[in-house]
């Protein structure tokens, strides 16, 4: 089975879109949780957290997210790319156990595996429903 230019152009741009959240939200857990002094209502610690190399990276991965997500609408209907996108809930809850070592109970994890079925089933169907004239 090939799959057409577009298709190939949508998953590419989602892997992209995942990787980018989930990684840019894990540095920025990762920078805030080993910040010397707490986020609250003070404006300038929050400017001070953005030196932390890895709140400022996880900014930045976010930043280009948001751009990707940008990329994925004009190819895809919202409809598929927003079930789809969900997805990075399941890599934040693989990546905040193994890497930030939280815990997720088994309600989080079974909240996880229906979030993976339902983006499974939207994944089987069209990714487009309106053409465009090109």
């Amino acid at each position: 089975m090939r799959l057409s230019n577009r298709t190939t152009r949508t998953y590419l741009w989602l892997i992209l879109f995942l990787a980018l959240r989930a990684f840019g939200n894990l540095s920025l857990a990762w920078g805030t949780k080993h910040l010397p002094e707490k986020l609250a209502g003070d404006p300038l610690v929050y400017l001070r957290s953005m030196l932390d190399p890895f709140v400022a990276a996880g900014v930045v991965m976010l930043i280009v997210a948001l751009l990707a997500r940008l990329a994925l609408l004009s190819v895809a209907d919202l409809s598929f790319i927003l079930p789809m996108t969900a997805v990075g809930y399941v890599l934040a809850a693989l990546l905040g156990r193994v890497f930030l070592h939280e815990t997720v109970s088994p309600q989080r994890w079974l909240a996880v595996t229906l979030i993976f079925g339902g983006a499974a089933l939207v994944s089987s169907t069209p990714q487009n429903t309106t053409e465009k004239a090109k």
